[in-house]
């Protein structure tokens, strides 16, 4: 409903954390705003969605792990563990600067808003590229995907979860992109807070992953 179609209704329109207002013929009365947004429990859907499709994969790979003699295989190289604990670093520290971005914005700060999201997309990036570069040397050693069920079941799992860190990337440009035309303020920051959400999840799940496939 458009606000002019609103205002013919009686209605008043509020913002997204605001209450409403309802003009009842007897005076205005206060409706307490949903305790969740709607965008938020979406959010919160999709990733119990997420949960179910890796519980299924990771459970594979404890399956096919658990029933092998020798892991890895012989002739496939050894993951490469200390790169990948720094890397694990990088992406942790990635959820406290969008923790940070979510705070400023709360804040009402903008400018640490801005920055927040810009370090956070950069280290994502960082996390990226160096996830790259361990394939790259792990390809070149022999493990690929055709190579055996360990490169199969680790490129699958681990490139799923990449994947999602690429979407996660390009979301934190988009809000990054609206926080700089000033899209979002303290009082309208459930953008940001979705992000923020997905981005912890994504962080979140990496530890899981790291625990089991590399740790394990």
């Amino acid at each position: 409903m458009s606000r002019a179609a609103a205002a013919r209704a009686g209605i008043e329109v509020a913002s997204r954390t605001s209450p409403v207002v309802v003009f009842d013929g007897g005076g205005p009365t206060a409706v307490a705003a949903p305790p969740v947004s709607n965008a938020l429990l979406a959010i919160v859907l999709f990733m119990g969605a997420e949960v179910m499709l890796f519980t299924g994969m990771m459970g594979a790979f404890v399956l096919f792990r658990t029933s092998s003699v020798v892991w890895p295989p012989p002739g496939q190289p050894m993951l490469p563990l200390a790169v990948t604990l720094a890397n694990t670093g990088v992406l942790l520290a990635s959820a406290l600067t969008m923790r940070s971005a979510y705070s400023a914005v709360r804040a009402g700060n903008l400018a640490g808003l801005r920055r927040g999201l810009a370090v956070t997309a950069a280290l994502g990036a960082v996390f990226l590229l160096v996830q790259g570069s361990e394939w790259a040397s792990l390809i070149g050693h022999g493990l690929t995907l055709s190579s055996s069920t360990y490169g199969a079941t680790f490129y699958t799992l681990i490139g799923l979860h990449a994947a999602h860190v690429v979407g996660a990337v390009a979301w934190l440009l988009v809000v990054l992109l609206g926080a700089w035309r000033g899209r979002y303020g303290k009082d309208d920051a459930v953008g940001v807070q979705i992000c923020g959400v997905y981005w912890a999840f994504v962080c979140a799940l990496w530890l899981v992953l790291f625990g089991l496939v590399y740790l394990a």
